[in-house]
């Protein structure tokens, strides 16, 4: 290398014309080019550090153009796409594809996923959706001729009230974030809306001021302000106040968070709320590896109460997880248990019995789709009933082991047989395209010293012992060879 080479020669992502070959070319013509330009290129051949420096830099292109062009289906991506499609995360996939067409196809499948995920990081979108079922009529019965009535014997069961809720946030700089947030609510045919904006600075790395403006059909104009400050590592406070404005005149709201770590695993919380519903609530929450614990106390008008909830984790691979709690106040007793349990790699599905006084029972099913929360809330009966208990507790679980045993199990290990076989081909077709390569230098090694390799490289009927004992003698002589033309090269 008489000179020194331009950055741009170095930087070419052109894979062919690094290699000086057409784009037709063979895979022998492929090899040939690689084997001249790493002799040319070869870092130890240069003496100059500058030199050698590019030259080390061209080694390595030369090197990774050669890697993907001798693979087919690796070539046929960079020629669809180029250079960026060897950097779509989950590529490996499309490696065992087989035809262009395909290959095309996971491409494009892998580069939507990757815009998705790159779209949700940046909005950070969330969003929940509660449908309230009344299904009183399927266990209390009040009229006396309920049967003799038109259509009497069938239960009748309705969606009584609805509530949709959706944010998202918007990047400004690397301190500013805008979030847009509304919500729709409807109860009985009655319903409303609101919409709210909301600009967040990062003043320092220790907290933060949020600035939020709304306004809603129901309750009018809203205005306030809310901040974050790490006081100490273990210790941070929030506070936000507010103005709601209504046909009643302005109402102002003030509320202040105080919490602090007792622990590695403990946090302790107070809160002060003055305004609409004014109260004073404590509570501590434990979490561990293997359990959730939260003991709360509220006094407050028009709600006092106290509760208690736990949750055991099992240590398995669909992170199940079983919880039961109890809440008592001026409103009644209400016991809850229920269970979850992760059911695909992105949702989860739980299920929770209420039975309370005088609430009577109600079946909560709810399912988080990333970030994306679905809630069914199933009044089955304002009385405490056996038989509501009994289906509320049983129903679920046995609709939930039917579908894993029809539906979800079949499919899984379908999906994992496919998979199987996908590999299997893909390790099958690099071990023959490695004992090849092998197969290749060893011959190249030992082209014109002499030596006959043809017994160790095409002898299809001599044992596999054999075969390694000719190839391990080969290279036995090549490293003697190599050592005694260095030696002579330095005398």
């Amino acid at each position: 290398m008489a000179s020194a080479l331009d950055d741009d020669e170095i930087l070419n992502d052109d894979f062919y014309s690094l290699l000086n070959v057409r784009r037709e070319a063979t895979q022998d013509e492929l090899k040939a080019a690689y084997r001249r330009l790493c002799m040319l290129y070869h870092p130890d051949k240069h003496r100059d550090p500058e030199l050698k420096r590019q030259a080390e830099q061209l080694f390595n292109l030369v090197h990774e153009a050669y890697e993907v062009l001798r693979d087919p289906q690796a070539r046929a991506i960079y020629d669809i796409y180029g250079k960026r499609g060897l950097d779509v995360e989950g590529w490996e996939v499309v490696e065992r594809k087989r035809t262009p067409a395909e290959i095309r196809e996971e491409y494009e499948r892998l580069q939507k996923e990757r815009e998705e995920r790159r779209l949700q990081q940046r909005t950070n979108p969330k969003g929940t959706i509660s449908v309230g079922i009344d299904a009183t009529d399927l266990f209390d019965q009040y009229e006396e001729d309920y049967e003799d009535v038109v259509g009497g014997g069938i239960p009748h069961v309705e969606i009584n009230k609805m509530h949709i809720s959706q944010s998202i946030e918007a990047p400004l700089t690397t301190k500013d974030t805008a979030i847009l947030s509304g919500s729709l609510s409807t109860h009985n045919g009655n319903g409303g809306g609101t919409i709210n904006l909301a600009l967040r600075r990062v003043t320092s790395a220790k907290g933060w001021g949020e600035v939020e403006v709304g306004a809603g059909d129901t309750q009018g104009p809203l205005l306030g302000l809310k901040i974050f400050r790490n006081l100490t590592p273990r210790f941070f406070v929030t506070a936000q106040c507010g103005l709601q404005f209504s046909s009643r005149g302005v109402r102002p709201g003030v509320t202040t968070v105080l919490a602090r770590h007792l622990d590695k695993n403990t946090m302790g919380y107070l809160q002060w709320r003055w305004g609409i519903q004014s109260s004073m609530n404590t509570s501590i929450v434990r979490d561990t590896k293997s359990s959730h614990f939260t003991f709360a106390m509220q006094l407050g008008i028009p709600h006092t109460f106290m509760m208690m909830s736990y949750q055991y984790k099992f240590q398995d691979d669909d992170q199940t997880k079983i919880k039961g709690s109890v809440k008592s106040g001026f409103f009644g007793t209400v016991v809850e248990y229920g269970a979850e349990r992760k059911i695909s790699r992105h949702s989860v599905l739980g299920a929770t019995v209420s039975v309370g006084v005088p609430q009577g029972i109600t079946l909560k099913i709810k399912l988080n789709r990333a970030s994306q929360t679905y809630f069914f809330p199933i009044h089955l009966t304002d009385q405490i009933l056996p038989s509501a208990v009994f289906y509320a507790t049983v129903g679920p679980l046995v609709f939930y082991l039917a579908i894993q045993q029809l539906i979800i199990r079949p499919y899984v290990r379908a999906q994992k047989e496919e998979d199987l076989e996908k590999q299997q081909e893909s390790s099958a077709s690099n071990i023959a395209r490695k004992k090849q390569e092998a197969e290749a230098a060893v011959s190249n090694c030992f082209r014109g010293s002499g030596v006959d390799v043809v017994p160790v490289l095409h002898c299809g009927s001599v044992l596999d012992e054999k075969r390694r004992y000719f190839k391990v003698t080969a290279m036995k002589y090549y490293k003697s060879h190599t050592s005694q033309s260095k030696e002579l090269r330095r005398d």
